[in-house]
């Protein structure tokens, strides 16, 4: 028989010694996502000297600040040409902007990324953002490390839940190499790509994401991206409801946004041309925008940096929301390779700033920060992530308060006003669907004691075949409706209440019908019956239900005396109490009027 559930063996957490070796892999996967980092960054820098400046150099440059007048609109078209080349031939999963491929990856292909991907991708993006493209960095260098602790997970003997581990743990350590964030990517991974909030997720990919910002110091250099003037002054109550009106702000250009993206994908899918095409025909308008507004081009780091230092004209922002709205949307539209939190934060910096002037003065740059991090909230769902990054980003936590008010209505609008977000979209157009709600299952919060049948026929132990007979004869005279009844297994006890032998209704029926009734019944059943114990989760019950394909247990104590039986109808009854507790509404209290000869309300 098998060990039984005991109070002793629950435990909060469902944890083993594995922890800690995922955890050592996940170290290396930091000092690989912080190399992974460096070398697409650096790679960036020498696509944009290449493009635009026609020299083999990894010097910073900036594509805005080109001096090939109206020939730098050919730029993004031959970068389009290029990428659409290396997905056609190398791997069409370098297509878009990664999160979505991540998520993927993790929900529905249990951690496995094509190894190659760790290669074309970032090399995709290199050539997207160096030719002009208005993405950011930070979407592919996840894609690139996920890949990364994908292939180990792949080359080690693993499950599948300790390659997603490795996966969302390179993913981690990408972006916190890239954004110097470490505490922001766990939040990343725990909101968005986990799903699941368990010690033998999170404590590795916060080792991945630590380790990963440690090496980063090395390679890219410590301090903050955006260094901006830190806060000091006490918030008023006239910023907490600005901060409240660019949250709502923020929801609505999200939302904006998303459904201009996928109607520009929409209107690429029509296109009687090959996808191949599509990056560089997106690249064309890149590099008309370009023309328009030279600042629109590349990761806009520069921009950003001048938008939380109020270094702004209302040429810059006019220029960002409208024109850098535009051939982002349109360009990511085109399905070439890039990313989408650098955008955003630009965005919503300059949408932020434009409200910076009609809205109660905090500090400088203040409501471009609160701006930035509230579109993200909406856009991506994750109002922890947006509001943290604000914090590592800039090193400023004293806008902390307004920050997370407005990444919290953004994200408590968005997600009233948009069914997907905008990483979500994607895959629920190749009819997949995930739900990024957290919950305890309710069958995790139940044992098998108290869902289990008490009131069952039992047999003796030194029961024979005529007992069967005699059942077999009482259930026949019943009807068909007898039938119908619950109990499908028959326990055959000792004296004491220990199980001896178990019996299913088809065995009852043929042991009935053996021409030797007087034989004991016993040996027509099992005598090693697996069981469970009354302390068991049902969550466990269902798991060795799925595992084993039986749907009804004895169930035991210590001692071995039987207690009741569990079935699988058992399971769906607690299953509905969620239901229940999430329609049936309730007044649990209700005042007495008029009041009491005290004057005090009585509550019954």
């Amino acid at each position: 028989m098998t060990k039984l559930g005991t109070p002793e063996v629950l435990r909060d957490y469902s944890v083993n010694h594995r922890m800690l070796t995922i955890s050592g892999l996940a170290a290396i996967l930091g000092v690989a996502g912080a190399v992974l980092a460096w070398v697409l960054l650096g790679l960036i820098r020498l696509a944009t000297n290449v493009f635009y400046y026609h020299r083999l150099s990894f010097v910073d440059a900036s594509p805005a600040l080109n001096t090939l007048g109206w020939k730098s609109v050919f730029a993004p078209v031959v970068g389009g040409l290029l990428i659409g080349l290396i997905a056609r031939y190398g791997s069409e999963k370098i297509r878009g902007h990664g999160m979505p491929e991540a998520i993927e990856a993790i929900v529905f292909k249990g951690g496995k990324v094509a190894p190659r991907l760790a290669i074309l991708k970032p090399l995709a993006t290199a050539i997207a953002i160096g030719s002009g493209g208005p993405f950011g960095a930070e979407g592919p260098i996840i894609m690139t490390g996920g890949a990364t602790g994908s292939l180990i997970g792949q080359l080690l003997d693993t499950t599948d839940a300790e390659r997603t581990t490795l996966l969302v743990a390179g993913a981690a350590a990408g972006m916190s190499a890239t954004f110097s964030c470490p505490l922001s990517a766990v939040l990343l991974a725990v909101e968005l790509l986990l799903f699941e909030w368990r010690p033998r997720s999170l404590v590795p990919v916060a080792v991945a994401s630590v380790t990963a910002g440690a090496i980063r110091r090395f390679l890219l250099g410590p301090g903050p991206i955006f260094p901006m003037q830190v806060t000091t002054v006490p918030m008023h109550h006239m910023a907490m409801i600005g901060a409240l009106v660019v949250g709502v702000l923020a929801a609505l250009l999200s939302m904006g946004l998303s459904r201009t993206l996928y109607a520009v994908e929409d209107l690429f899918e029509r296109l009687p041309v090959h996808w191949m095409w599509w990056p560089a025909i997106g690249g064309v308008i890149v590099g008309i925008g370009g023309m328009i507004f030279p600042p629109a081009l590349g990761v806009g780091y520069g921009v950003i940096q001048r938008l939380v230092t109020d270094d702004v004209t209302w040429k810059l922002i006019v220029g960002v929301l409208l024109v850098k709205s535009f051939i982002w949307t349109f360009s990511l539209g085109s399905n070439t390779s890039g990313g989408i939190l650098a955008p955003l934060l630009m965005i919503g910096g300059a949408m932020g700033a434009a409200m910076g002037h009609v809205l109660t003065p905090i500090s400088q740059g203040a409501w471009a920060l609160v701006g930035m991090s509230a579109i993200l909230a909406a856009s991506i769902g994750a109002p922890l992530t947006a509001a943290m990054l604000a914090v590592e980003l800039t090193h400023n936590g004293g806008l902390m308060l307004p920050v997370l008010l407005a990444c919290v209505v953004s994200y408590g609008l968005g997600v009233l006003l948009q069914p997907r977000s905008i990483l979500t979209e994607r895959l629920s157009r190749r009819g997949l669907h995930l739900s990024r709600e957290y919950g305890v299952d309710p069958l995790e919060t139940m044992v098998v004691r108290d869902a289990m049948h008490t009131s069952v026929f039992a047999l003796s132990a030194d029961a024979t075949r005529h007992a069967a007979a005699d059942w077999l004869r009482k259930m026949e005279a019943r009807g068909p409706e007898s039938w119908s009844h619950w109990q499908r297994l028959f326990p055959l006890l000792d004296f004491e209440g220990r199980l001896v032998s178990i019996l299913t209704r088809t065995q009852m029926m043929a042991a009935a019908k053996q021409g030797d009734l007087s034989k004991p019944l016993a040996g027509d059943g099992s005598l090693l019956p697996k069981t469970m114990g009354p302390m068991d989760t049902l969550r466990q019950a269902a798991g060795t239900m799925a595992a084993s394909k039986l749907t009804r247990y004895p169930v035991l104590d210590e001692e071995g005396k039987f207690l009741g039986i569990i079935t699988i109808d058992d399971l769906l009854k607690a299953r509905s109490k969620e239901t229940l507790r999430e329609s049936n509404r309730t007044r649990v209290l209700r005042l007495r009027w008029p009041f009491g000869s005290n004057g005090v309300p009585r509550v019954e």
